[in-house]
């Protein structure tokens, strides 16, 4: 597996770039963010690459300016309904620190900026991303309590997971079928439906 190439860059196109190593040409896929950043044809560039192999494409490369980016496409990839185009899309239009930041506020207009990403996906790659190391800050940003002189809104969700332990279910497991429910009903959904949901997928 090819984890990266630091070579010339012999040409740069619409979706991916040409690096010359040694001679051998490597097409490596990148997202728009990363090609304007990557430097003039006939200079040297450092890319950190996830590869990845299919039977109808071979192998494909894509490529990353940082490390960070290459974390954060990963851990899009592992979300259902996320392809590598989709992936790509996010980091587009929000960086992966940026994308720490929205999946903390549950922005998913943010992220449903992205081509290929609708609403429905946003709130899968919000709830999937919970908690999860995309970039510096993003687990103690996550579970930081409220400034001082802020208390947190109540929201459906919240009051479901809160409703469910007062029924005697663990607070992991709460919250992990109420994550569910959201995705299933959307973000919409009422307090009501959420925990009939959640009771549901619990087999109660």
């Amino acid at each position: 597996m090819i984890g990266r190439l630091r070579g010339v860059v012999a040409e740069v196109g619409e979706e991916d770039a040409l690096i010359d190593v040694g001679g051998v040409g490597y097409v490596v896929r990148c997202g728009a963010r990363t090609l304007s950043r990557l430097p003039a044809p006939g200079d040297e560039a450092l890319l950190h690459v996830e590869s990845h192999w299919s039977e109808a494409a071979g192998t494909r490369l894509y490529g990353f300016i940082t490390r960070e980016e290459r974390r954060a496409f990963v851990m899009l990839q592992a979300i259902q309904g996320v392809g590598p185009k989709a992936a790509l899309g996010v980091l587009d239009v929000l960086s992966p620190q940026e994308l720490a930041g929205a999946v903390v506020r549950e922005d998913k207009a943010a992220v449903a900026r992205a081509n290929g990403v609708g609403p429905k996906l946003a709130l899968r790659i919000i709830v999937e991303l919970r908690d999860k190391p995309i970039a510096e800050g993003l687990v103690a940003a996550a579970h930081a309590g409220p400034s001082a002189g802020a208390a947190p809104a109540p929201t459906p969700s919240g009051d479901a997971v809160a409703a469910l332990m007062g029924l005697g279910v663990a607070e992991i497991a709460a919250r992990r079928v109420v994550d569910q429910a959201l995705i299933r009903l959307g973000e919409t959904a009422p307090e009501a439906a959420l925990i009939k949901a959640a009771l549901q997928e619990l087999g109660r």
